[in-house]
């Protein structure tokens, strides 16, 4: 794993921005501790800063070169199924200088042109260079798992891993009020929105390629796809239990591929159904398994850690706990904010930065269970979606209940709290369309109350982004639709961002079985039928997998990464957020937020009723801190 940064220089002046490429590369070696090297043309220059997991030797270093010097390329990610295509270019008489998989998809590219994309199984964001044609070629894969920045204007085009490495070069740092809008409902910016103007994420799939002439840059494509999960209920499969085996044996091989490391390597075991089918399908390659998972001492409702050791029992893994008090995530939190490319405020990052350190100090790389809730329908909201579709008179009793669920305290920080704030949802859910739903049920602010903190209103930019977005769910099909809007918004904006920043801000490389595309493509020739049901969610991954764990995790409710952040807000940062942040002093200078509007907020954080308040102010909180840090 690594991180890449680039310019293309458009115009002479342009040409400036050639000599800032080893500060912008410099910027991202938490990315990359194990070296750094420099490509520089006339008008591009690639910067690549290295962490070694395949082939650490030297001779794996980047930016790497073909035998003729003629291609180039950055590449940050991996190539999985690598070994199959380098045993098949060797058969052809292609000579390779190493055993990494970059050189490999490097001769792929010099065979293929950009049809090389297609072959490549895993996760990446890459740059490649023809010094020949004067050709570059940006791609980014097919679930958005590793991040690509891109600003442009008339005298340059800049890429990066990160959008910090992107300020390094002095461009002009707008607000884009548009991506502030979204974030102020979601806690986090969907692609290809960023919280900076003429700054893009290159959306997950896509290829650009530039023609680089003297004093010219012309465009040959722009943010083209190159794949697409295919939705059509004709595709679906028709036996539950062939699908079954099908699942098996393609869990199975995903997970093969992601255990091939020249570096230590184990698992990350929550205790969940995801993580423990990865560490159970691991542990059959892997004897005495290296298992991490973090436990809350001071949080009994919040810890999952008596679930984790059953898991690692029975699978005997060498399993390591790291029990966290409320002092240990308070004492991480700087240290998470400091790591925040842009605003980003899901909260359960504290625990997964924690994770990510600790699990750092034992191996190099760790496998993890993201992305089956979003595939095989594992989230309450899925079961409360099905709930609506499914029963008229739950939706009947739940608008009559409205008005009281409306006055019950509601807040996530214990279980009764917690069940009238996703009963009060449900009801609020019940009276909306289906894509009107489940933009609500993945947001904590409705547009209104986002726009009314906002003294710049950009309402109508947003609602045209947001339809866009929503695609998914406009095009309705069947309850797969929804499981596709997550993988679009939740998983690419939320959950990959979080696993990405927090693991890479320590050097762990984190891969995602369940992400490989032949996982994803198979969920969704899945029957919503095979996945969720009145009883149950994962239907088909549980059934399928049963037999490997103890049947205890199959009882369990769902229960994320949290961590206590109204307890937080109330005491440890209340000055924070009265006295700096989000005083009325420093708001008012600021010019970008209505203080009343925040002052009610806050009322509303100290009272018995604090609903979504928490999330909503911890998502300001990140927003000042990154401004202080970034703008200011």
């Amino acid at each position: 794993m690594c991180g890449i940064a680039g310019v293309i220089a458009k115009t002479e002046k342009g040409k400036s921005y050639l000599s800032k490429i080893n500060i912008a590369t410099e910027c991202l070696a938490h990315r990359g501790p194990d070296g750094q090297g420099i490509f520089s043309d006339e008008q591009i220059a690639l910067g690549h800063r290295r962490l070694s997991i395949i082939d650490t030797s030297t001779s794996g270093n980047q930016p790497m070169y073909d035998a003729t010097k003629r291609y180039v390329v950055v590449f940050n990610g991996e190539f999985f199924n690598y070994k199959h295509y380098r045993n098949q270019l060797l058969q052809e008489g292609v000579t390779f200088n190493n055993e990494s998989d970059t050189e490999v998809l490097l001769q792929l590219y010099i065979k293929h042109g950009i049809d090389f994309l297609h072959h490549v199984n895993g996760f990446f964001a890459l740059a490649l260079y023809d010094t020949l044609t004067k050709k570059l070629v940006l791609a980014r894969d097919r679930f958005g798992v590793k991040p690509m920045y891109i600003y442009e204007d008339e005298d340059v085009l800049l890429f990066a891993s990160e959008l910090k490495s992107i300020l390094t070069f002095g461009i002009n740092k707008t607000l884009n009020y548009t991506a502030l809008l979204e974030y102020l409902q979601l806690n986090y910016i969907n692609a290809p929105l960023t919280i900076i103007k003429n700054v893009h994420k290159m959306p997950a799939a896509c290829y650009s390629i530039y023609q680089c002439n003297k004093d010219v840059v012309d465009i040959i494509c722009k943010e083209k796809r190159f794949y697409q999960i295919q939705h059509t209920v004709a595709q679906y499969y028709q036996d539950y239990e062939s699908a079954k085996k099908k699942l098996n044996n393609l869990m199975h091989d995903a997970v093969q591929r992601r255990l091939v490391a020249d570096v230590p390597l184990g698992a990350f075991l929550s205790g969940g159904i995801d993580s423990s089918i990865i560490c159970a399908l691991a542990s059959k390659s892997v004897s005495k398994l290296n298992t991490f998972s973090i436990g809350y001492a001071d949080e009994k409702y919040f810890d999952e850690t008596v679930y984790a050791n059953l898991v690692a029992k029975k699978l005997n893994t060498n399993h390591t706990v790291f029990s966290l008090r409320n002092d240990d995530l308070f004492n991480n939190l700087f240290d998470v904010l400091d790591s925040i490319d842009e605003p980003f405020a899901d909260s359960s990052a504290i625990a997964v930065y924690i994770l990510s350190k600790e699990t750092r100090k034992h191996v190099t790389v760790a496998l993890s269970g993201d992305g089956a809730d979003e595939i095989f329908a594992g989230y309450n909201k899925h079961a409360a979606e099905l709930k609506i579709q499914l029963s008229n008179i739950t939706n009947l009793v739940m608008g009559v209940a409205k008005p009281v669920l409306n006055v019950l305290p509601k807040s996530r920080n214990n279980k009764i709290t917690n069940t009238f704030r996703q009963l009060h949802r449900y009801a609020e859910g019940a009276a909306l369309s289906t894509s009107e739903r489940y933009y609500r049920w993945i947001s904590y602010a409705v547009l209104q109350q986002a726009s009314s903190i906002l003294k710049e209103n950009k309402t109508a930019d947003f609602i045209a982004h947001q339809q866009l977005l929503m695609s998914a769910l406009n095009d309705y099909i069947d309850f797969n639709s929804v499981l596709l809007a997550d993988v679009n918004i939740v998983l690419q904006g939320d959950m990959l961002v979080k696993v990405d920043t927090m693991s890479m801000a320590n050097s762990l490389e984190v891969r995602n079985p369940f992400l490989d595309y032949t996982i994803v493509d198979f969920a969704f020739k899945c029957p919503p039928g095979f996945k969720i049901d009145a009883h149950s969610r994962k239907k088909i991954l549980k059934d399928t997998f049963r037999n490997d764990l103890p049947e205890e995790i199959f009882k369990r409710g769902k229960h994320g990464f949290e961590v206590p952040l109204l307890k937080w807000l109330r005491n440890d940062l209340n000055q924070l957020i009265r006295e700096d942040l989000l005083s009325k002093k420093t708001v008012e200078m600021q010019g970008i937020f209505n203080y009343h509007e925040i002052e009610k907020l806050i009322a509303q954080l100290h009272s018995t009723d604090p609903g979504e308040a928490a999330a909503r102010i911890w998502g300001l909180i990140v927003f000042q801190y990154w401004w202080k840090k970034n703008i200011v």
